[in-house]
């Protein structure tokens, strides 16, 4: 008997991680907490672990809150489609009340943390989750421009890292926040291409012309061009303490040039296949550029 009720609460316990792990889409906030202690290692005059895990712990908050925010809000939508209706709020295994306190416990608690810090990365975070939630979110069904503005919150956590380490904006910071920022357009259309579909039950407007066609894929390559410029932009020494070297630059460069070829298969093909290839050469080169950037910085 007592072994059954140890599974049953195992099972439970099992089950609600899983739907946390899901209400704050967890590999995406790992991954935008990767890009905030990135740009921390480029600001940091010295590494020190106590400000790198307030960092790592309020910016998973943060960004934990904007996809909870996110999906109480959608979770009509949500339900319409393939790739979301499984999701917590929308199957019906959270109700909207729980997860709202949820995601009002992360934010204070994200912020909180960030404001120890410096109240400068805690004023961040708060746009951020304040421009996610309250303008990204609703413009979502409204126009295609949703993505420039989802791209502001998107670009903010590199810049988050150098703000955090030095309690100070600039123009290093302003540099890896427009390298983040420009990333995301070819990232965010690939990935609207391939979901179009699905999007559209939604009533989600995704690509900047609302069609998979060549237009979109001009704005996509023009994005990855500016990405690519801006990517090497400190090897020039204009960009204060943001440096880079010859070398790493031109690792950067030939990372930017897969995902432009990739970008070019696109506008070849036209095909979701394609689409998934870039999306995916996006995600590398996010990573890689950053690793580039943070062992350029050490060597």
């Amino acid at each position: 008997m007592k072994t059954a009720v140890s599974s049953v609460k195992e099972g439970t316990q099992s089950h609600i991680f899983a739907d946390f792990k899901e209400i704050t889409k967890a590999r995406l906030s790992i991954s935008v907490v990767f890009s905030a202690i990135a740009g921390y290692f480029l600001g940091a005059p010295e590494l020190q672990w106590y400000p790198i895990l307030l960092l790592a712990f309020g910016g998973y908050c943060m960004v934990g809150a904007s996809n909870t925010f996110n999906q109480i809000i959608e979770k009509d939508l949500d339900a319409l489609m393939n790739r979301t209706k499984d999701r917590p709020i929308a199957a019906g295994r959270l109700s909207v009340r729980t997860a709202l306190i949820i995601a009002v416990i992360l934010t204070i608690v994200g912020i909180a943390t960030l404001y120890i810090l410096n109240p400068k990365t805690a004023m961040f975070g708060a746009i951020s989750i304040f421009l996610y939630t309250s303008a990204y979110t609703p413009l979502k069904t409204k126009t295609p421009l949703a993505v420039f503005v989802g791209a502001i919150p998107g670009a903010i956590p590199f810049m988050l890292g150098w703000v955090a380490a030095t309690d100070e904006f600039g123009i290093e910071p302003g540099t890896l926040f427009m390298i983040q920022f420009f990333w995301q357009f070819p990232h965010f259309w690939a990935l609207g291409w391939m979901l179009d579909e699905d999007y559209k039950r939604g009533g989600f407007k995704m690509l900047p012309t609302g069609k998979k066609d060549r237009s979109t894929v001009l704005q996509i390559i023009m994005y990855t061009i500016w990405m690519i410029v801006i990517s090497i932009i400190p090897v020039f020494g204009i960009t204060g303490a943001l440096t880079l070297s010859i070398p790493a630059a031109l690792i950067i460069f030939m990372l930017g040039m897969v995902m432009l070829v990739y970008a070019f298969k696109l506008y070849e093909k036209q095909d979701n296949g394609s689409a998934k290839k870039l999306m995916l050469a996006s995600v590398t080169y996010i990573t890689f550029m950053q690793v580039v950037y943070v062992v350029d910085k050490f060597l």
